[in-house]
């Protein structure tokens, strides 16, 4: 009997021991599932709810949790547009005035619950954003009323004519959320609360699981209307140390990567396992400079620092030279973009001269406030402390977490701050009116706090324009009025790469979508 125990403990021993084995090689194989995609995240994620989000790491995760009026086309050969297209709506028309625009929509559509997708959830969205007052209602400025007569129709009523309008009504801000929300609701917050971790929408996938600092988990959404999805599961995982997650990328235990470094990703481009998805962008790069705090409320200071600026050394420095110097705040690649448009350039001698025309001394000190959002700003920071130096100005660096450095951003709690911009729709106006209207200070777009009355009536004249040409001539004179004023460093805009396993398909690069995958587009072999 003994031994029959002996021999069963010894059996049972074994094939533990080989269950251990066989799971320590399969981690190793680091292989996830054909249906699921795991990305890595560098930061942890601020708000999902899309009345508040204003940052396309969150969008990572609401953009295809939700649905659209309108959605951005992909061609038939594959590739990204900046046109849109009928999405919830089938069509629509537009007064001669441009004050009216009737949208008809698509029936069939079911939030993930399986309740209806219909004019009145259209409207309570829109009506919703503009109540909840964060960042998003700046879309919907123009917008004087939402009303649903029906079932299948959704007119809004503009306050003034809107040239970027029809645009709009694509960004992340304009989702559709179910109505349902408002179960949730707590202190008249409209269930913002609730949905800063949860989605409540009609698009391929739905929230499924929320782990503060560890992942977040998509599941396909089995009411979506489209057709359904090959990727069944998306998981994005935070891995906030660059090495560790170019690490599990090349292991296979993620798919897709998005804050590894330049440097990090060259070591990579012989690896047949990685593909790096490159592609020129309209990512800009910029430092705020606060117009309203002490020093930088002088002009000539903030001149001085332009021109103080390494461009060239700090697009090979900070992105191995893969992107070129942002000379004019509308960059090339978006309508208006004007190459007689020159900005500033390193010269150091003028840089000098103009800091003592600030009557600012040698030994002043600016703390440059930045986080880790992008792989590449921790080089930024620091290249741009070393050329402020050579002008007197020493600069503290304070390293910050990704929620804590966007609100400190809104509230204006800041000196120099490192930015990133992209645009979510095809217009200028999302540069020109963003940066520099002071209807849009903190978060909204205007984080330098800039205030010049005559280039906010440039731009609001500009948006009620229908005639290209016209905008165009417009926001010349206003670009040229905010140089000389420097209210940011406009640094470079840069070439997109995404790192992603060679067996994942289907990915298309939107430069309107910047940050966002097509999931419900891919698939793996």
């Amino acid at each position: 009997m003994k031994k029959w125990v002996i021999c069963f403990m010894m059996l049972t021993m074994m094939l533990v021991i080989a269950g251990c084995g066989g799971e320590k090689q399969s981690a190793s194989a680091g292989k996830t599932p054909a249906d699921t995609l795991v990305v890595g995240l560098p930061v942890d994620l601020a708000s999902l709810d899309p009345a508040v989000a204003m940052d396309n790491k969150a969008w990572k995760v609401t953009y295809p949790s939700y649905e659209r009026l309108v959605q951005y086309k992909t061609t038939s050969d594959g590739k990204a547009s900046t046109e849109v297209e009928p999405s919830l709506a089938k069509s629509w028309t537009v007064s001669e005035d441009g004050l009216t625009w009737t949208f008809k929509l698509n029936t069939g559509h079911k939030f993930a619950d399986g309740s209806p997708v219909n004019a009145q959830a259209v409207k309570f969205s829109i009506d919703r954003v503009m109540a909840v007052k964060k960042g998003p209602s700046d879309y919907f400025k123009p917008v004087s009323s939402v009303t649903a007569p029906d079932e299948e129709t959704v007119i809004f009523k503009l306050k003034q004519p809107f040239a970027p309008f029809l645009y709009t009504l694509a960004v992340n801000g304009s989702s559709i959320v179910n109505p349902k929300v408002m179960e949730h609701e707590k202190n008249g917050d409209m269930g913002s609360d609730y949905l800063a971790t949860h989605t409540m929408g009609s698009g391929a996938y739905e929230l499924t699981a929320f782990n503060p600092g560890q992942d977040v988990k998509l599941s396909a959404n089995k009411n979506y209307a489209g057709k359904a999805p090959a990727i069944k599961t998306v998981l994005f995982k935070v891995v906030k140390d660059p090495s560790a997650e170019r690490l599990q990328l090349e292991s296979g235990d993620l798919d897709i990567a998005a804050g590894i470094p330049m440097d990090q990703l060259d070591q990579m481009k012989d690896n047949k396992n990685i593909h790096i998805y490159e592609s020129p962008s309209l990512l800009t790069s910029i430092v705020y400079m606060n117009t309203q705090k002490e020093p930088l409320n002088q002009v000539k200071l903030r001149q001085a620092i332009s021109y103080a600026v390494d461009y060239k050394g700090m697009i090979e420095g900070a992105v191995k030279g893969r992107g070129e110097q942002l000379v004019s705040p509308i960059p090339k690649g978006m309508w208006g973009h004007d190459d007689s448009i020159q900005g500033y350039s390193l010269d150091l001698d003028k840089a000098k001269s103009l800091m003592q025309q600030s009557g600012e001394s040698n030994g002043m000190t600016l703390t440059l406030l930045y986080s880790d959002n992008q792989a590449f700003n921790e080089a930024q920071a620091l290249l741009l402390q070393n050329n402020l130096d050579k002008i007197g100005i020493k600069v503290n660096l304070e390293k910050v977490a990704w929620a804590t450095f966007r609100d400190r951003v809104d509230k204006g709690d800041f000196q120099l701050a490192m930015g990133t911009w992209s645009p979510d729709y095809a217009d200028p106006q999302f540069f020109m009116s963003y940066w520099f209207d002071s209807g849009y200070f903190g978060l909204a777009g205007n984080r330098a706090f800039y205030k010049n009355p005559s280039v906010d009536a440039l731009l609001r004249k500009a948006e009620m324009l229908t005639d290209q040409q016209e905008r165009i001539q417009l926001y010349k004179q206003a670009q040229e009025m905010v140089l000389a004023d420097a209210p940011y460093i406009f640094l470079f805009q840069t070439n997109v790469l995404t790192p992603m396993r060679s067996n994942v398909k289907g990915f298309v690069y939107n430069p309107m979508l910047d940050d966002m995958y097509n999931f419900q587009d891919m698939s793996k072999n």
